[in-house]
């Protein structure tokens, strides 16, 4: 029903900043927010390898009835003066790019 929208965001952005020393509006560097590597020393983690150990197969259910086709976008945000970090969710998109070149209007498509 909707055309697919291509969420373009630019890699420098002036927002502002909450760090100690600033607490006004600087530039960002801004990049994708990105989940970090599960920890094996989790305490769900532990207690479902427990839980796994020996005969009886699988223990708990594993999930098959996935909803959702995308994720919400997060952006992490960095201020250039103080280094303090911010992360801003945005919508949900299914193409999503960082830095790519702006649109300009009545500009003839290029092939």
């Amino acid at each position: 029903n909707h055309p697919v929208k291509m969420v373009n965001v630019p890699k420098q952005r002036k927002t502002f900043c909450k760090g100690r020393k600033c607490k006004k509006h600087t530039l960002h560097k801004v990049t994708q927010y990105k989940k970090g590597k599960d920890s094996i020393y989790a305490q769900g983690k532990r207690r479902y390898d427990r839980k796994q150990q020996g005969y009886g197969g699988q223990t708990k259910q594993v999930f098959h009835k996935k909803a959702k086709t995308t994720k919400k976008i997060v952006l992490k945000m960095e201020c250039s003066v103080c280094k303090y970090k911010k992360q801003l969710p945005i919508k949900r998109c299914k193409h999503f790019e960082l830095g790519g070149d702006k649109k300009k209007k009545g500009q003839m498509i290029q092939f």
